[in-house]
């Protein structure tokens, strides 16, 4: 594993940067006044958390033209008032 010392400065300049280097296994060590004060490591993440490419369930999800249209249950009810419900903090 490649060790990198970087002052705060830089540390603060080039974050983004130094956040992708320790992601590909690179630990970053973070000094004041050359005394090491903090550690950049990657954090193991299994990779099914790991972003997942956009459009990779196109055509998996359908939604259907009247998703948003009232309930029909509901209908004789569209024009009540909404009361909170009991205990609740509004």
């Amino acid at each position: 594993m490649v060790d990198t010392v970087v002052n705060i400065h830089a540390a603060k300049t080039h974050f983004s940067r130094l956040v992708e280097r320790a992601e590909h296994g690179e630990r970053i060590t973070i000094a004041r006044d050359g005394v090491p004060v903090a550690m950049l490591v990657a954090i193991e993440v299994e990779t099914t958390l790991r972003r997942r490419p956009i459009g990779m369930d196109r055509g998996k999800v359908i939604i259907h033209a009247g998703f948003d249209d009232p309930l029909p249950e509901l209908e004789d009810h569209a024009d009540d008032p909404i009361e909170p419900a009991v205990g609740s903090e509004m």
